[in-house]
């Protein structure tokens, strides 16, 4: 839930949202760098209305349906500064999907397992050209988050990629 709570109020500290573009910019936009996905984000909402870190307002836009907007309060900015300092000092393990296959790679054939290493490489191998392209096509409009993520996505992408191709020379 931390990381549900450091989201919310991070995007609500851009500015007041309501319920729906909170949800379409984690599905759009955050789902692609942090990997999280919501079930619902009102229930969230409520919970941090109830902490007093939100404030709920109606909205009634023109002719538009009432809808409501969440928006940041001065304690909800309090622990979303305390949410982001611990994110920068959290080093729990990072998961890889390929670690599971590793563990039982023993039970594979030599010869099927280097396929299967070689298609993963193979796919790492786009994945970094799409990352170095989009990391050059970054306008100067956009926050330098965006680079800084990408560009360890990056980094990240390379160590696998390295290390696949080590591993497959060894088997």
């Amino acid at each position: 839930m931390i990381e549900h709570e450091l989201i919310l109020l991070g995007l609500l500290k851009e500015s007041p949202k309501h319920g729906y573009e909170i949800k379409k910019k984690i599905r759009e936009i955050l789902s692609l760098v942090a990997g999280v996905e919501f079930n619902s984000i009102y229930y969230p909402l409520r919970v941090l209305e109830k902490k007093g870190l939100v404030l709920k307002r109606t909205n009634k836009p023109g002719k538009r349906p009432q809808r409501f907007v969440y928006e940041l309060t001065a304690k909800g900015q309090g622990r979303f500064d305390k949410l982001l300092t611990e994110s920068f000092l959290n080093f729990k393990r990072p998961e890889f999907s390929l670690d599971l296959s590793l563990f039982f790679l023993q039970f594979m054939e030599p010869d099927i397992a280097k396929r299967r290493l070689r298609a993963r490489l193979h796919v790492l191998e786009n994945l970094i050209r799409t990352l170095k392209q989009t990391i050059i096509s970054l306008s100067t409009k956009q926050p330098s988050s965006w680079r800084h993520i990408l560009e360890h996505n990056l980094q990240m992408v390379e160590t696998e990629s390295r290390f696949l191709s080590d591993l497959i020379k060894t088997l």
